[in-house]
């Protein structure tokens, strides 16, 4: 369903992940439960949790907004497919964009920088999070596809 939609019949139940979206890869939609990682220009929980079996969830990583340092690249991303993730909202920059666009994946970030993060280990997953007037929980649900990103507290369809 597309996410217009699902705003019309759902309303109540939606927010709009409100950031000024850049989206990336092949895929044109998802629908899945979330899993959060709170870092800033770290992105070594980043790469922990995608070493793990997404069990077909979106990764939401809350960057703290930074486009200055990039905390995904193509090699993560590619993890990401490896295993079983669906998607992943990254309030923070990506590299490699040309070749995470011709991925079978859907990626949405505020932008691109082809500088490296940091590898020290700052970060925690599993935790609660705030961006884009939204606040996520691991479990939640997200909506996306080229239109926006929708979250619900809940599974709607």
């Amino acid at each position: 369903m597309k996410t217009a939609d699902l705003i019309d019949s759902h309303a109540k139940d939606l927010s709009l992940v409100h950031l000024p979206w850049r989206s990336f890869g092949k895929r044109q939609s998802f629908a899945a439960p979330i899993q959060t990682v709170k870092c800033f220009e770290d992105n070594s929980e980043v790469r922990a949790q995608l070493e793990t079996p997404g069990k077909g969830r979106v990764l939401a990583i809350d960057g703290g907004g930074s486009t200055r340092i990039a905390l995904l690249g193509d090699i993560l991303v590619n993890l990401a497919m490896q295993n079983d993730w669906r998607g992943i909202v990254l309030n923070g920059a990506l590299r490699d964009s040309a070749e995470i666009e011709d991925m079978d994946i859907l990626v949405f970030a505020l932008g691109t920088s082809p500088v490296k993060s940091a590898k020290e280990g700052w970060g925690k997953s599993g935790c609660e999070m705030s961006f884009g007037d939204v606040n996520f929980s691991p479990g939640d649900w997200l909506y996306a596809d080229g239109d926006g990103v929708l979250h619900s507290s809940k599974k709607l369809i």
